[in-house]
């Protein structure tokens, strides 16, 4: 038994370390296109003092750490490019608190939305957190960490910007905390302090995640679902506008597929409404389609789809049934609300081209500042020439994608290096002094976010 992995049995148990081939394999590889590469070890810590542990030993070792949370990511950021050892972070998975009041609770960073939704609905029912559109068992942290966006981006923006508080371990092996808990004090606050945001959207190159404070918002008893549908993908920004105008909804989404055949070249805005009574609702409808949507419904330029249905929560992509042996990635990316009429035809270009039925999606983010924005591309597991085919795709989507003035959100390797390659050489030479100075022995995560 060599060294390392007697020092991570000594640190998590021998039932939670493993260097067997059958279980690295598990971890080997994620749900999307990038080819495997394998840890040494896996280890599965229960407390932030156990992930301190394990870096520290690590940075003797100068092993690379690679943090797993669900493993939902698609695009190959947690898998262990350099070896070393994967962190699989799922049994730090407690609640820790919830501030009813204050609207917030504290979670360890494996916890799952899944199950801070369910908690939440036995707990609080009045209180909701914005939970993406992935399985439930995406975590806490895993989404932090790539700036994820939910089903409250509308009027709240993305999920890293609805945190009070963290706790890291720096790749160093110190635990940290930042916002009022910093002081001793509640989880109650991220501001006023001195900005130390180093750690979000960095997809743990930076620390890892171990503790999060969560913003809470209300939750309406009654949770509906209109539909307004366009056949003309210009028309999609102004009525974006309209509605964000209004600020009604609680999420706008639009989308267009070629699977189902309805589907295909219309564009379905997603309004989704919550009220406390029907009053409420049918006055936020009211000032929807009776002010807002009416122009477009009787020019005969847009219709209703459908209105007052139910809200599944989470909303789960169902692109991987497009192809047997079902599989999909996409690009996503951040821009202006809009780019989504040059966005569409981006779509249905690429995909036209590789085979692939196309699914293009926008989420308005903060009451339209911005929209996540993205490209979905099946393929069969079991066929490699389509993984291929879909793995050109989200390449050139990528490269168009910043030619058009896009912002790739949680690129893969190879969309991280086309990003810095545009990027201004001072704000890259910053990204290169901050991850030195955190990370001396480049063990966090390595193969990602490198400025060379």
């Amino acid at each position: 038994m060599d060294s390392v992995y007697r020092a991570l049995a000594d640190i998590v148990g021998e039932d939670y370390v493993s260097a067997q081939t059958e279980e690295l394999f598990t971890y080997s590889k994620d749900l999307g296109t990038s080819e495997p590469r394998w840890p040494e070890y896996v280890a599965a810590p229960k407390t932030a003092d156990e992930v301190s542990r394990i870096v520290e030993m690590a940075n003797e070792q100068k092993l690379a750490v690679v943090p797993l949370g669900g493993g939902m990511s698609l695009a190959g950021l947690a898998l262990a490019l350099r070896g070393g050892i994967t962190l699989d972070l799922k049994r730090m998975d407690r609640i820790l608190e919830l501030n009813e009041q204050g609207r917030y609770m504290v979670v360890e960073a494996g916890v799952s939305h899944g199950k801070v939704t369910s908690y939440l609905h036995k707990n609080a029912p009045h209180l909701m957190h914005s939970e993406p559109g992935a399985p439930p068992a995406a975590t806490i942290g895993g989404n932090l960490a790539i700036h994820g966006q939910g089903d409250l981006a509308h009027p709240y923006g993305f999920n890293s910007d609805m945190i009070n508080g963290l706790e890291v371990v720096l790749p160093t092996g110190e635990i940290c905390r930042m916002g009022s808990c910093a002081l001793g004090n509640e989880w109650y606050t991220l501001r006023p302090l001195p900005d130390l945001s180093l750690f979000m959207g960095w997809s743990g190159c930076t620390g890892i995640i171990t503790k999060v404070s969560l913003r809470l918002f209300p939750c309406k008893k009654i949770q509906e679902q209109d539909v307004f549908v366009v056949e003309n993908e210009n028309l999609v920004p102004e009525i974006l506008f309209k509605l964000t105008h209004v600020g009604m909804a609680e999420d706008l989404v639009v989308v267009s597929q070629e699977i189902p055949p309805p589907f295909n070249r219309l564009h379905y805005i997603l309004i989704n409404l919550a009220g406390d009574s029907r009053e409420e609702l049918e006055f936020k409808r009211q000032l929807i389609f009776d002010q807002q949507l009416a122009k477009y419904i009787q020019e005969g330029t847009g219709g209703i789809g459908a209105a007052g249905q139910d809200i599944e929560r989470p909303v789960v992509s169902k692109t991987s049934d497009w192809r047997k042996g079902g599989g999909f990635e996409y690009v996503g990316a951040i821009v202006p609300v809009g780019f989504y009429p040059e966005g569409f035809r981006l779509g249905v270009e690429i995909s036209a081209r590789h085979d692939i039925p196309y699914t293009v999606l926008g989420r308005v983010v903060g009451c339209g500042h911005s929209m996540m924005f993205s490209w979905t591309y099946a393929f069969n597991r079991a066929d490699e020439d389509t993984v291929s085919h879909a793995r050109q795709a989200l390449h050139e989507t990528d490269e168009r994608v910043l030619e058009m003035g896009g912002t790739l959100w949680k690129p893969a390797v190879f969309g991280q290096k086309l990003v810095m390659d545009r990027m201004d050489a001072n704000t890259r030479e910053m990204m290169k002094k901050v991850k030195t100075l955190l990370d001396p022995n480049g063990i966090m995560n390595p193969g990602n976010w490198e400025v060379a």
